[in-house]
C-alpha cells in the first residue's frame, strides 16, 4: 500500500507506517535538521529555494514526453520501483534519448530528508549513483529507531560514493538547505497533486506505481508508437 504523504505541522515530524514502523521524532533531537512545518515551508518557498534544490533529471530535455517521478527514500514500494521497473525504463526510453526523466524527493519523514541530502551533497553527476545505494541498502539504514544510527549508515554509503566525512557532516547539517528542500517538494507536490509514492506525471498526467509493461504502454502511446 502506498505511504501518504502526512507532513506535519509546527515542526513536529511524520508518523508513517509501513515495513520500518516509524516513530514520532522530535525537532532538535540530534542536532541535525527536521522538517519545517508544511505551511510555513510552502509558504516560504523562494526564487533562492529553487536555485539550491534544481530538479536533476536524464534523457533528452527536448523529448516530447516528460516524465516526473516523486519518490520518497523511505518507501519500500519506491525502492522496489528502482529496483526492478526503472532500470528497464533507463534501458528504452532515458538512454536512447525517447523521454527526459526527473526525479524529484517526496519527504515523509527526517530519514527520507537526510537521505535526500546525502544524496544532494557534493557534485550532482554523483546523484543518481547514491540514489542507486540508497535504494539498494534501504532495510539496512532506514531500519533503525536510533536517529543517530541512521546518520551514520548515510554516512558510510556517501563515503562508499566517494564523498569525505567534512563534506558528508557539512551537507546533513545545512538547515537552510534541508528548509529549502522542503519548500521547493511542497511547491511541487501541491501543484501536481501528489498523494502517495511513488507517482509519476507524464506529459502533465498523474499516474500511480505501476510495472514495466504498463508504464512501457502509456510511454509508447504518448511517443505515438
Amino acid at each position: 500500500m502506498d505511504r501518504r504523504l502526512l507532513l506535519a505541522g509546527a515542526g513536529a515530524m511524520v508518523v508513517a507506517g509501513g515495513a520500518f514502523g516509524y516513530r514520532m521524532l522530535r525537532p532538535g533531537d540530534d542536532g541535525l535538521p527536521s522538517l519545517p512545518g508544511s505551511a510555513s515551508a510552502q509558504a516560504n518557498a523562494s526564487d533562492e529555494d529553487f536555485a539550491r534544490v534544481p530538479d536533476i533529471s536524464r534523457g533528452n530535455p527536448r523529448a516530447a514526453v516528460t516524465v516526473i517521478e516523486y519518490a520518497s527514500f523511505t518507501c519500500p514500494h519506491c525502492a522496489n520501483f528502482h529496483r526492478t521497473v526503472y532500470p528497464q525504463i533507463e534501458a528504452a526510453y532515458i538512454a536512447p534519448g525517447k523521454i527526459h526523466y526527473i526525479m524529484r524527493e517526496v519527504y515523509f519523514d527526517r530519514y527520507g530528508l537526510w537521505a535526500a541530502m546525502v544524496a544532494r551533497c557534493g557534485d550532482q553527476n554523483r546523484y543518481h549513483a547514491m540514489v542507486d545505494l540508497i535504494y539498494q541498502h534501504q532495510r539496512e539504514w532506514a531500519a533503525s529507531n536510533d536517529p543517530a544510527e541512521v546518520v551514520e549508515n548515510l554516512r558510510r554509503l556517501g563515503r562508499r560514493s566517494g564523498l569525505t566525512s567534512t563534506e558528508l557532516d557539512s551537507c546533513l547539517n545545512d538547515a537552510d538547505q534541508a528548509r529549502a528542500m522542503v519548500a521547493v517538494y511542497q511547491h511541487h507536490a501541491a501543484r501536481d497533486e501528489i498523494r502517495s509514492t511513488p507517482s509519476f506525471v507524464i506529459n502533465g498526467q498523474l499516474y500511480s506505481n505501476m510495472s514495466f509493461a504498463d508504464f512501457s504502454a502509456i510511454l509508447d502511446s504518448k511517443l505515438g508508437g
